[in-house]
């Protein structure tokens, strides 16, 4: 491509010029139509998955004629005209922009520093049942944008445009039910196998009705067409487990998203990040797809040569403008009519337009006469195209691709559409439980590193306290000491469960993703990580309670260990809530994790340990009440000081403990202590008992609540903040665009 962007574009040579000569490599593809012409037919599209390829001289092997007389299709996703805008902040410029800006950027201004950036810009064209169609263009050229508005994942009040199939406009249910769109990350669980994952996906999607020996005939048949035998019993690995290779995980993130054999399938990116031979086997997968009887639709950066010959149907954007659609067999004299000069043997037809792309938008007039020459390009050659045929509403169409075997649902999806009640759900809330359960428990049990981790912390901190506060007595100073042990203890109960922060950052594009087209619901993914996050707690109160109470010597007995075991378990439950509840807010882990030690600390400083109630300002009292610390402390100190009503911890002269009376000699403190029964006129003596366990809980203020309402409370909490957690799911996961 010697002239670059220089040379003159030829926009006044077309097809039917003498200077092009015959039209024969051109494919005559249909323009938008409010509904499709189609054959009522029900032969098999071609399986030979060949599409015409050009050959050295520019001419493609495929006439139009034979293009007409292929087995005729039942499906037509059409969209036309479509224009998605979003308003941009940016400092106000003095300047005016160049002209290349307006390729993708309106020039409307909303107000000081905000603009209107178009992203797609009167984009419109067809995707066919048994073939691919794949958008081309590079970063930032509008490809995923696109994907999105056909997948309906642009909220419709800022999509302008029509996107039909078979001319009627598509219900949002319907689409889920009828599509697939897979993402363009892995988002897989690492200690899943692969047969795992897909039966899995199988047990979300597919409905209960189906029963279990359908479901697994559905994940070994697909298994087979990813080609992943070999690797089925593998699991996917990540970074600290050997898994699969990354085009087998790429064909597992395709086999989940189809596993209902989809009629409609989106694709964003699928060969992102692989090599050439990875990349054109999971086109050659998609191709698989496609000529079963769906319609795929794929963003691709930049294909190999190879993986081209597989695309029936190409568009090339340019900051949000179509600059090429048609076959790929045709691009080549596109490109030659349009540069002027002959397109080098052997060359990438497809990588040769991305770099004369680039060159236009980099020049002064950027890539608007291309996108003018395509305009005409496409009158010329699509106005011969016409399909004669009766009308086929979508009703009757999906009834038809049902009746040949796609969608494993087939018969409820039918009749659903027959009343035109699609179901959100394929099951029932209680059966979405169950199976995140069951998978949320097969990840953590292959995971037991984790668990082990979390289980020495306690138990290390565990010992510490313990030896640290071996045997306290009942002195004042021990009772000071047993404030500092339940203070430090219920705070270790919060800080140790903050490992539960990562599981959903980690999680969390893998719940959108399988959200995105109603997997399940989300109080089933909430409840489910709950009962998958308590069974760790149980073992860890129980090692926690026995490693410190008999050996710091609390009071209370049997019954008083009982309960002990129950307010560290119901802390765990508190604080793993809390930590879960801010993994729905905090989309990073180092920040979660310093809110989770601020907030701790704060929690700690309001919970009546550093100041009892009567001590905290009234602007402050809110947040006494709100500590979650609060309530796991009163309640152990009720259970320490209120078990044994009777129970003395100061007697005669341990009132001057920790006063400069208490350095001096036994002799002279009774002395003292006798003046002072004297002139208070209240007898007591050495032997006088003047604290008891009720009086240090009235001293510290700590009288509102029994210990089993505290208790209850800070269960309260934990169910309260799962709540929290849920209402995160529901507002933090909505995949459309705005």
């Amino acid at each position: 491509m010697e002239g670059g962007a220089g040379n003159a574009p030829r926009a006044d040579i077309l097809p039917s010029d003498p200077h092009f000569g015959d039209n024969s490599g051109v494919h005559h593809l249909p323009l938008p139509r409010s509904r499709s012409r189609v054959s009522t037919s029900t032969a098999q599209v071609d399986t030979s998955g060949q599409p015409a390829v050009a050959d050295d001289n520019g001419d493609a092997s495929t006439t139009t004629a034979d293009f007409i007389c292929r087995p005729a299709v039942h499906l037509v996703l059409a969209f036309h005209d479509l224009i998605y805008s979003v308003k941009v902040k940016q400092p106000m410029r003095s300047f005016s922009r160049r002209s290349r800006d307006r390729d993708v950027e309106a020039a409307h201004s909303h107000g000081e520093g905000v603009r209107t950036r178009t992203l797609l810009d009167g984009i419109s064209g067809e995707a066919r049942e048994g073939e691919i169609m794949a958008v081309l263009g590079a970063s930032g050229a509008g490809k995923s944008t696109l994907i999105d508005a056909l997948a309906d994942r642009i909220q419709r009040d800022s999509l302008r445009g029509a996107v039909t199939l078979n001319g009627d406009a598509l219900d949002s249910r319907m689409l889920r039910v009828i599509s697939a769109y897979m993402m363009q990350d892995d988002l897989l669980y690492p200690m899943l196998t692969v047969a795992e994952t897909l039966m899995y996906s199988a047990e979300f999607r597919l409905p209960r009705s189906l029963s279990a020996s359908r479901k697994r005939s559905r994940v070994e048949a697909l298994i087979d067409q990813l080609d992943l035998r070999a690797a089925a019993n593998t699991i996917i690995g990540d970074e600290g487990h050997r898994g699969v290779s990354g085009g087998e995980r790429r064909r597992v993130s395709i086999g989940i998203d189809i596993i209902h054999d989809p009629i409609v399938l989106f694709l964003d990116e699928p060969t992102s990040g692989l090599d050439s031979t990875s990349a054109f086997m999971v086109v050659k997968v998609l191709q698989r797809i496609a000529r079963s009887g769906s319609v795929v639709v794929m963003s691709v950066h930049q294909p190999s040569y190879r993986i081209l010959a597989l695309i029936d149907c190409l568009m090339i954007l340019s900051r949000g403008r179509t600059v090429y659609y048609g076959p790929p067999a045709a691009l080549r004299r596109f490109l030659s009519v349009f540069m002027g000069e002959p397109i080098p043997d052997g060359a990438n037809p497809a990588e040769l337009a991305l770099d004369h792309i680039r060159e236009l938008e980099g020049s002064q007039g950027g890539t608007e006469e291309l996108v003018k020459f395509n305009r005409l390009w496409q009158e010329k050659t699509l106005s011969s195209r016409a399909v004669d045929g009766p009308w086929l509403s979508l009703k009757e169409t999906i009834r038809l691709i049902i009746a040949r075997g796609k969608l494993v649902s087939g018969t409820e999806v039918a009749a659903a559409v027959l009343r035109t009640e699609v179901a959100t759900y394929a099951n029932p809330w209680w059966v979405e439980v169950w199976v995140l359960t069951r998978r949320g428990f097969t990840n953590t049990r292959r995971k037991p590193e984790v668990f082990l981790v979390r289980f020495g912390a306690v138990v290390a901190t565990a010992f510490i306290l313990a030896t640290l506060f071996w045997r306290l007595d009942s002195t004042p100073t021990g009772v000071k000491e047993r404030f500092s042990f339940f203070a430090i203890a219920m705070s270790t109960m919060f800080y140790t469960t903050a490992d539960a922060l990562p599981v959903f950052l980690i999680e969390r594009y893998i719940f959108f993703r399988e959200t995105a087209h109603n997997a399940y619901r989300r109080s089933s993914y909430a409840v489910s990580n709950a009962i998958v996050a308590f069974p760790p707690l149980i073992f860890l109160s129980l090692a926690f309670a026995a490693s410190t109470f008999f050996a710091v010597g609390l009071a209370g007995g049997a019954e008083g260990f009982v309960f002990f075991v129950l307010i560290v378990l119901a802390s765990f439950w508190t604080g793993s809530g809390f930590a879960t509840f801010l993994s729905g807010v905090v989309p990073h882990v180092i920040i979660g994790y310093t809110v989770v030690v601020a907030g701790v600390s704060y929690f700690l400083l309001f919970s009546g340990f550093f100041m009892s109630r009567h001590r905290i300002p009234d602007y402050w009292m809110c947040f006494h009440y709100m500590s979650l610390l609060k309530y796991p402390y009163e309640a152990v100190m009720q259970n320490e000081f209120g078990a044994d009503t009777g129970k003395c911890f100061m007697r005669g002269v341990q009132i001057f403990d920790g006063m400069p009376m208490g350095k001096l000699p036994v002799e002279n403190q009774v002395s003292m202590l006798t003046t002072m029964s004297k002139s208070m006129g209240i007898h007591f003596n050495t032997t006088t008992c003047l604290t008891t366990g009720t009086d240090i809980l009235a001293k510290q203020a700590i009288d509102q609540l029994g210990k089993w309402g505290c208790l209850w409370v800070t269960v309260a909490w934990g169910f309260l903040l799962r709540i929290f957690f849920y209402v995160t799911l529901v507002l933090g996961s909505n995949n459309k665009r705005r």
